[in-house]
């Protein structure tokens, strides 16, 4: 690999340290018989101590280089039926089934990836990753302190974080700008019964100035734009129909349900389905969502709190009081 030149832009930074390698591994707490996922690989200094160790390793690359330098250092020995290579981008493909997933990952796709793995089904064990070192506190963080946000809360939600050690940029060939740190993600299994899109729609509102009170955060035109339209297909979907359609909306649903799981005529379905959208009497005339989002703030408590000092169990809370008043993020 000494003729490579390495394409920072693209994140390409190598583990050059044997110490901070092995340390990484013990942390991962492999077994024999473990399905490991890597993403970038680089030239395989992680790859081939833990190939010594599991029965397989999946290895993601984009850069065809390193591709031709990891086989090369596997190939004619006992480790190069163990290595699998799969060349592309780790964003746009599915994710093969894995155990763990160990990884010194290029940094600029450090949040996508770490949302990839959390939705991954099915469940991993754990994933010791290498992030740039803000990012990896920013995972870590509590609520009331200076990084935390929508990143912390959202991870959190869905998995235990741990930082395990700091990792000096001179460890790395050629050193990155910023210093490092490698954290351990261990997914919920079972998840929590939270609908992730509603949770994330909220916790985004709420999180766009994190130090601004709840009602203010709300105030948004484009906010109340998005819940009013929202609020409205709910409305539509579970109030009554125009009596002239001969239907209740118990009556309506039911057959609507009936139609869909017995695989129904699809013009039925959908013309029921829009009936609910449009037939609605409902709502009054002089509605303002504005209001209604200000009464649920200040019925569950939390006009006056901010994002920044609200933990899981705040969001669930707040979650659950605009879902029972019709108020829907997704």
């Amino acid at each position: 690999a000494a003729g490579i030149v390495f394409n920072t832009g693209a994140g390409q930074h190598i583990l050059k340290n044997p110490l901070v390698v092995n340390s990484i591994i013990e942390k991962a707490a492999l077994r024999r018989t473990d399905v490991v996922l890597e993403v970038g690989p680089g030239t395989g200094n992680l790859t081939v101590k833990m190939l010594e160790k599991v029965k397989k390793v999946i290895a993601c690359e984009i850069d065809p280089r390193l591709v031709g330098e990891l086989q090369k250092r596997v190939q004619g020995t006992c480790l190069a039926n163990k290595l699998e290579i799969k060349v592309g981008d780790v964003l746009k493909s599915d994710l093969p089934f894995f155990d763990a997933c160990v990884a010194n990952l290029p940094y600029q796709i450090s949040s996508p990836f770490v949302f990839k793995l959390l939705l991954h089904r099915p469940f991993f064990r754990c994933a010791i990753l290498m992030f740039q070192r803000e990012f990896a506190l920013r995972l870590v963080a509590k609520p009331g302190s200076k990084l935390y946000c929508r990143l912390s809360i959202n991870t959190q939600l869905l998995a235990r974080v741990d930082h395990l050690m700091k990792v000096g940029k001179n460890n790395f060939r050629p050193p990155p700008k910023v210093e490092s740190s490698v954290v351990r993600i261990e997914p919920k299994n079972p998840p929590p019964p939270i609908n992730f899109q509603e949770w994330d729609g909220l916790v985004r509102i709420a999180f766009v100035r994190k130090n601004k009170t709840l009602s203010a955060a709300f105030k948004s035109s484009a906010v109340e734009q998005l819940l009013d339209h929202n609020y409205r297909i709910h409305c539509s979907l579970h109030n009554t129909l125009h009596m002239s359609q001969g239907l209740t909306s118990q009556s309506a649903k039911k057959t609507l349900c009936q139609h869909s799981n017995s695989g129904g005529d699809s013009f039925i379905v959908n013309e029921l389905r829009c009936s609910f959208r449009h037939k609605n009497t409902e709502i009054p005339e002089n509605f303002k969502i504005a209001e209604k989002i200000q009464t649920v703030l200040k019925d569950t408590g939390y006009s006056e709190k901010r994002a920044r000092s609200m933990d899981i169990d705040d969001f669930i809370c707040l979650l659950h009081g605009f879902n029972s008043e019709g108020i829907h993020f997704s």
